[in-house]
């Protein structure tokens, strides 16, 4: 899984949802963005972000686990498998983000559905003008988007030794990247 198109096509071999698709293109911007930020691989980065929920629509309850036993059978690397599932530590596998990457994955993928959620709610439903105070206003709300685990997005930023509005920031600017494959961009 050396390129894009290689994650993209093991992506959508275990996915058919839109949304999961989508997600994985928002965690693959943010990932590429934070890879730049960081002096670091944007494709590889870019890549494990693309494919960090490879098992989520067909095995949900054992996600994590499956993808394991899916990326051994596709011949992908230990370390990217490690890389991958990490993103799962103490949520529903015991494998530690380590590496900056793997600390990146962790702290961002709750973040991007936050954000996204924030964009629906916008009037304007664009990512393109969204400022770090809105995203914030929304994250101290725990009725909003009840389904995002904020201790993670605060542990994560604690494991990176980054202020969380610079984390959102991030995310916001990597998610602006790919707006349009997103579909965050608004009436046009």
């Amino acid at each position: 899984m050396e390129t894009r198109r290689e994650a993209y096509e093991l992506l959508t071999k275990y996915n058919t949802s839109s949304s999961l698709i989508k997600h994985g293109f928002a965690v693959e911007a943010v990932m590429r963005y934070f890879a730049r930020k960081f002096g670091e691989d944007e494709e590889y980065w870019g890549n494990i972000g693309l494919i960090h929920d490879l098992d989520y629509e067909l095995y949900p309850e054992e996600h994590c686990h499956k993808t394991k036993e899916i990326m051994e059978k596709e011949g992908i690397s230990e370390d990217i498998i490690r890389s991958v599932i990490s993103h799962g530590w103490n949520i529903c596998i015991d494998v530690k983000p380590e590496h900056k990457m793997e600390k990146v994955l962790y702290t961002i993928d709750e973040l991007t559905g936050l954000i996204t959620a924030t964009v629906y709610m916008r009037p304007n439903k664009s990512i393109l003008d969204l400022e770090v105070k809105s995203v914030k206003k929304k994250f101290k709300s725990t009725g909003f988007a009840a389904g995002v685990n904020r201790e993670v997005i605060l542990a994560g930023c604690e494991m990176l030794e980054m202020e969380l509005d610079t984390v959102i920031l991030w995310t916001i600017d990597g998610m602006k990247e790919a707006a349009k494959e997103l579909e965050l961009v608004g009436e046009l």
